[in-house]
């Protein structure tokens, strides 16, 4: 019998959940509070950067809710679902109708006429076509309409063991209200789910998204403040990305050992993001496998993953600025605290040194096209942030000539 040979075990796809979660602990124990909730006083807002791990974590919550008696609704949201409040209201519809298609909320009897005379009974059950029936037939607003569906949803729900039901969204920072067309899909939400919860029905709503997601929240409905919990997902600790690193690889049958040395320089190029490490440790481990084969331990040029990250991760973003964008880009990633938190007045300082040096209203207006496009954000403080973890690096990278890191022989290979 053939021998099974070790897969590498790292995932750094886009929300694929990693062989082993790392930390998190303190975030799950969050949402457990709020599982906890009889009147429900507050919803969840989960948000980090690009690669933190909101998608996983998000995953990980379902079976968390599901076994402690929660019906778990949603999935991801996309700027064509928040066009108008009428798609949003299908979009609410077609995600309860998933989980209540097996309650049955009336029952008729069927009579037949002749000698064989059988009495048949029907179940008529919260799928979507009787949820959409009750919507249409309603009268008001898209607001009262779905109202009318949760109220009854839940008043067939009360005689089960559900405790409720989660609607878990992801990548949420996409839903706007779009004044000038008279459509208002982020407010209808809002409203309906805080309207709902003041009459005490067990509804929940978890929107994960990007940073800019609470203050879009905030600005749509000023309620949104004192409605959510906001937990922000930030880089691992050193601890937590050493397990990430490890505990994948940590077998009997896997091929690969790392040192401690090659795992400090792992997360130190990774500087702790969950997808640059699954990414690094994915090429680590491929690299030195194909080496192994070939006869030569030569080790793993860490110059040229992080090449191969530029161009699959940050390549594709950087491409979205226009060259004087760039420019600004360029600026921001010479600053001190660049990885953190900047100002304009930061920005309009450090450009001092170029020979077309930025103004304040110009800066202004190039960051928020920057946002737009994803790349910074703006927090609730009045500074702006890199929308992209590590961007900063990537930029630096691109402008000065740096010498490549190598991985030698403190990677060992079990034979």
């Amino acid at each position: 019998m053939a021998k099974i040979v070790f897969q590498n075990p790292f995932r750094p796809g886009a929300g694929h959940m990693p062989p082993y979660l790392a930390g998190r602990n303190k975030e799950k124990e969050e949402f457990r509070k709020l599982l906890r909730q009889d009147l429900i006083l507050e919803n969840m807002v989960l948000t980090g950067l690009r690669g933190v791990g909101k998608t996983v974590l998000l995953d990980t919550f379902k079976p968390l809710a599901q076994n402690s008696g929660w019906r778990w609704a949603g999935t991801d949201l996309s700027e064509s679902t928040s066009i108008s409040e009428k798609k949003v209201a299908v979009r609410l519809i077609t995600d309860l109708s998933m989980v209540t298609s097996d309650i049955v909320f009336e029952s008729e009897i069927i009579r037949t006429i002749g000698f064989a005379r059988k009495d048949e009974i029907v179940n008529k059950r919260l799928n979507y076509e009787t949820l959409s029936r009750v919507f249409n037939s309603t009268p008001g607003l898209i607001a009262d309409k779905l109202k009318a569906i949760i109220e009854l949803v839940w008043n067939c729900m009360r005689s089960k063991s559900s405790k409720g039901i989660i609607f878990a969204y992801d990548e949420a920072q996409t839903m706007s209200d779009y004044g000038k067309k008279e459509q208002y899909p982020l407010s209808l939400l809002l409203d309906v789910f805080q309207s709902i919860q003041k009459k005490g029905i067990p509804f929940m709503l978890i929107l994960t998204g990007l940073p800019t997601l609470f203050p879009k929240l905030v600005e749509a409905r000023t309620f949104a403040e004192r409605m959510f919990r906001v937990v922000f997902l930030d880089k691992l600790t050193t601890k937590d990305s050493r397990d990430a690193i490890e505990k994948p690889i940590a077998f009997d049958d896997c091929p690969v050992v790392l040192s401690d040395e090659s795992i400090g320089l792992i997360i130190e190029t990774s500087a702790g993001y969950p997808y640059f490490i699954q990414f690094i440790c994915k090429e680590v481990y491929d690299v030195f496998v194909q080496q192994h084969k070939k006869g030569k331990i030569k080790g793993v040029p860490m110059d040229e993953i992080t090449r191969k990250l530029d161009n699959d991760f940050f390549a594709g973003r950087w491409a979205k600025a226009t060259d004087r964008q760039r420019d600004l880009l360029r600026v921001i990633a010479n600053l001190p605290d660049a990885d953190e938190e900047f100002t304009v007045h930061d920005i309009v300082e450090q450009s001092e040194m170029l020979e077309n040096p930025f103004k304040g209203s110009q800066v202004n207006q190039m960051l928020l096209a920057l946002a737009n496009k994803g790349l910074v954000y703006k927090n609730r403080h009045g500074k702006y942030s890199f929308a992209v973890p590590l961007l900063g690096q990537f930029i630096l990278r691109k402008t000065r000539k740096k010498t490549g890191l190598y991985l030698w022989d403190d990677l060992e290979f079990d034979s």
